[in-house]
């Protein structure tokens, strides 16, 4: 159950008080409309904290979407059963790797696809108003379609508590995104600065409605979730087939698609809202979404209890514990090489992954927990094969 903090309802029992108060700094803005939910798996952003969901009127603060607009996570349920995993998963790990490039910047350079590929028909076109778009962004939106990126985005190979095979997958709106939102968010920063517009953080800078600054964003904003979406999708043909191939036989049964930095408007406690959901997902009652945990601890599927106090949301995942440098100072590689077992992972990129190492993460079991009610758990899912940029 949740604390509420002056104008933070938050759900997480492990929390720093850093965490708490750059969402009070959001929550004091004057176009935020109620309170701001803080989930289980809250830590300190940039401008605007990671888990937070904040409702506005009238304005949006680009920051609060974040810098990957559109990112989320995709999974698959599969016909499959666990002993029907090909026996050298490490050879499927090549397979996967070799059709979805991975890795800061890297796009299709070695793994070009046919013209008639079907993946392509998923690519959507650039937004009609391009105002913030250098020539070089639409080269970049085709070259980088279809590829993970790096950090904490991953494709694996799961199993649930039934041996049911899954593909989960998480990845966002790749450099053309990040590339717009930095943008937005100087564009934003520049507003407050002509309007001598002081905040208590100047990430927190924002957009009014109806100015063209705001539609420029709303315009780049909503294509860049579609993108994201749309790249999600395409991996996940991808990784499909080269399961499917490896086996000879398997059939998709399912499949959830769901962003966790986006907004969207909503109508919440008798009011239209421009929803924020910075690490976190939509979570109405029924809405099925995916919780992941960290390389080498669990992912959950999971059914929104549809808490209007949340606004209709939960956590996005497992939440970072330690900053990326604070983990690869303190971590070792034995000891994530230990954490991974017998998974199939990229184990020639050990030093590189250290700072996605599962102990640079919160537990996620304990983030599952605090949020008992806001989203019920539907499936256990455990990594046989994980492949991750870096």
């Amino acid at each position: 159950m949740p604390t509420q903090i002056a104008n933070v309802l938050c759900w997480a029992s492990d929390v720093e008080d850093a965490t708490l108060e750059q969402a009070a700094k959001a929550s004091r803005l004057p176009f935020v409309e109620g309170h701001v939910a803080l989930m289980p798996d809250a830590h300190v952003g940039i401008g605007a904290t990671v888990g937070s969901v904040i409702p506005t009127r009238g304005a949006i603060i680009p920051s609060a979407v974040g810098v990957d607009i559109g990112c989320g996570m995709i999974a698959v349920e599969t016909d499959l059963a666990a002993a029907q995993l090909p026996d050298d998963l490490d050879a499927l790990h090549r397979r996967i790797a070799a059709v979805i490039p991975a890795g800061l910047g890297r796009a299709h350079e070695t793994s070009n696809w046919e013209s008639g590929d079907p993946r392509w028909a998923k690519l959507p076109d650039p937004p009609e108003r391009t105002d913030l778009w250098e020539t070089k962004d639409r080269t970049g939106v085709r070259d980088q379609f279809g590829t993970l990126g790096s950090g904490n985005h991953f494709v694996e190979v799961c199993l649930d508590e039934r041996d049911r095979v899954w593909v989960v997958l998480h990845s966002g709106s790749r450099g053309i995104g990040n590339k717009l939102a930095q943008r937005h968010i100087e564009a934003a920063k520049g507003v407050m600065r002509r309007y001598f517009i002081e905040l208590e953080d100047p990430d927190l800078a924002y957009l009014v409605e109806g100015t063209p600054e705001f539609d420029a964003y709303i315009s780049d904003m909503l294509w860049a979730q579609r993108y994201a979406m749309a790249n999600r999708e395409a991996m996940m043909d991808a990784a499909l087939d080269q399961l499917f191939a490896s086996i000879g036989t398997g059939a998709e049964l399912r499949r959830i698609n769901c962003h966790h930095n986006y907004t969207e408007m909503e109508h919440h406690h008798g009011k239209e809202v421009w929803l924020t959901r910075k690490g976190a997902i939509r979570a109405r009652k029924g809405d099925l979404g995916v919780v992941p945990g960290s390389m080498g601890t669990s992912s959950y599927i999971v059914a929104g209890l549809g808490s209007p106090a949340s606004y209709n949301s939960c956590s996005h995942g497992a939440g970072r514990r330690l900053s990326r440098s604070q983990a690869r100072r303190t971590l070792t590689v034995e000891s994530l090489t230990e954490q991974m077992g017998a998974r199939a992972w990229d184990r020639d990129k050990a030093e590189r992954l250290l700072d996605e190492h599962p102990d640079s993460y919160k537990d996620i079991d304990r983030v599952m927990a605090d949020q008992a009610d806001l989203a019920a758990v539907v499936h256990t899912l455990r990594q046989v094969l994980n492949y991750k940029g870096a």
